[in-house]
């Protein structure tokens, strides 16, 4: 089964130049985006009802960036001619095997204006196959020098995106970095932490089946991939669209500017050397990026330890997640110490974990009833919430279904429950820009109470003497410090950091040297979430409604 259905590509070379000149006419900036002005006066020309081209719209513009690039036009295009005909247009007209043969759409009194416009042939990189090439209008100067770039208008951001690079650089970077939020909690975001790809993470004991699960959905092993009833996978391997099949060192990944990972130094090189990036093209991999992870160790195994923060970094890593995946085994369902400190550090990001118990063929239809209910029990003390966690039932691998255990009913079961899955991952790229969001504005909300507790911390310390006693005393005291900030600001207490890990930092700072609240600042932030970000869905949203 395929994990999603993406827009055809393969048209004539008369139809590309077609589509070329269109795209080039219709991008009034010439930034290789055709934003929703651009679309309502473009797309006019064809004379199909409002109703119709918001339908193409959403469509095209699945990931919700707020503009169509080169692909998604002729998506948009395609949909057109469809519409034109008669047909109905619904998100399953992107997989008729037809598409990629239509004739373009009629566009009336295009030509005239194609003829008319001298400058509608926009320069294209040589090396870019003719393709016009999208391009992040001004972004990469917001992440260079804060006080020597000018402050970019509303109107300038081209998408979601663009606009959350924006805000952050204006309102959220300058809160973090003068109450260090940095070193307390996330280190702070760069132009790649916006423009990644959705990632996937996989978690479980060793041999549950996680790097089987990758390469079933890929179809085929990826670079440096291991499998066997052993430990195999004894590093973070992050699967990624590359030009060609290559694994790249943890240490030459960290430091590239184009990569997401560069918060990773901080963790060192004991887990550098035990963290690689695997490349290959793969139609996938050009939308969704996967985390294979060492197997969390169990038994006498777990009193050897890592060499790293092995909880600190999956933390890390599923605060960039969109997704989260605990495997299990049907003989393997204890929850070590160490499965449960990894699952406690996914804390805050509930709605992205799936539990899997993968190899569901290797025992019988009454055993599974069995294994299913001691799963749910297991999970209920660790996860430690009332909702019960959503368990897909399946053997995620290459082979067929061992219908002799399970019988056709099982395998009819197993066939439904990988449906449910995959279908959970195929909405990953299209929900990418509104989790995006989601994890932007958690992320505000996190540094005005870190704001808040630093300043409370900056208050309480004497001006003159005893300032020694009074940091180890506010340090000993911390949850009561807390306490206040909480009632004083009228913060949730839900979104407070953990009291250990801040204490544990905390000890390495001088509170007397922190920064007094800085009311503007907050407001800042408080106007951001208030104002900008709706201010900026309600420009990017569908134009036609």
């Amino acid at each position: 089964m395929e994990i999603g259905q993406y827009p055809a590509s393969g048209y004539s070379k008369e139809h590309q130049k077609t589509y070329q000149e269109w795209f080039a006419f219709a991008d009034s900036d010439g930034d290789g985006r055709i934003t929703g002005p651009d679309a309502i006066k473009f797309f006019a020309m064809s004379k199909l009802p409002r109703a119709d081209l918001k339908q193409v719209w959403a469509i095209a513009d699945s990931k919700r960036q707020g503009y169509l690039g080169f692909s998604e036009f002729i998506t948009a295009m395609q949909l057109v001619s469809l519409a034109q005909a008669g047909d109905e247009i619904t998100q399953d007209s992107l997989k008729r095997d037809d598409l990629s043969s239509l004739n373009p759409p009629t566009m009336d009194g295009l030509d005239a204006l194609l003829a008319k416009s001298k400058n509608h042939a926009k320069r294209v990189d040589p090396d870019s196959d003719g393709f016009p090439q999208a391009q992040s209008p001004a972004t990469s100067q917001w992440f260079s020098s804060s006080k020597s770039s000018k402050k970019i208008p509303l109107t300038a951001v081209t998408s979601v995106i663009d606009g959350l690079k924006k805000l952050y650089i204006e309102k959220l970077k300058p809160l973090e970095v003068t109450y260090k939020f940095n070193d307390f909690v996330s280190p702070l975001l760069t132009n790649s932490d916006f423009d990644a790809k959705p990632m996937v993470m996989l978690l479980g004991q060793y041999s549950t089946g996680k790097t089987t699960f990758i390469k079933h959905l890929l179809r085929t092993s990826y670079p440096g991939a291991h499998i066997g009833p052993e430990p195999t996978t004894d590093r973070f391997v992050v699967v990624m669209s590359g030009p060609d099949e290559r694994t790249i060192p943890g240490n030459t990944i960290a430091v590239q500017a184009d990569m997401p990972f560069s918060g990773l130094t901080t963790f060192g090189t004991a887990f550098l050397s035990k963290f690689e990036c695997s490349q290959m093209p793969h139609p996938l991999l050009e939308h969704i990026t996967f985390v294979d992870t060492p197997g969390v160790l169990s038994g006498e195994k777990q009193r050897t330890q890592r060499s790293y923060d092995f909880t600190g970094v999956t933390s890390w890593f599923a605060a960039k997640c969109d997704l989260i995946l605990l495997l299990f085994d049907p003989h393997k369902l204890d929850i070590s110490d160490e499965f449960k400190r990894v699952i406690g550090s996914l804390r805050g990001h509930d709605d992205k974990i799936r539990v899997v118990l993968n190899k569901a063929d290797q025992v019988d239809t009454q055993q599974l009833m069995r294994v299913y209910g001691a799963l749910m029990w297991s999970l209920g003390k660790v996860l430690n919430t009332p909702e019960v966690a959503r368990v897909y039932i399946g053997s995620f691998n290459d082979k067929p279904v061992n219908e002799s255990a399970v019988g056709p009913i099982g395998k009819e079961l197993f066939e439904r429950e990988q449906d449910d899955l995959l279908s959970d991952l195929k909405d990953i790229p299209k929900k990418a820009c509104d989790r995006r969001i989601n994890e932007f504005v958690k992320r505000a909300r996190a540094a005005k109470i870190h704001a808040h507790i630093i300043g409370h911390l900056k208050k309480e310390m004497p001006a003159m003497m005893g300032k020694a006693k009074a940091q180890q005393r506010l340090i000993d005291n911390l949850e009561t410090e807390f306490s206040k900030v909480q009632r004083e600001q009228h913060l949730p207490a839900g979104d407070f950091p953990y009291v250990e890990h801040f204490r544990d930092v905390l000890g390495g700072y001088s509170i007397d040297k922190f920064e007094k609240i800085k009311p503007k600042m907050v407001q800042a932030v408080d106007d951001m979430l208030g104002y900008d970000i709706p201010e900026l869905l309600k420009n990017f949203r569908n134009p036609y409604e």
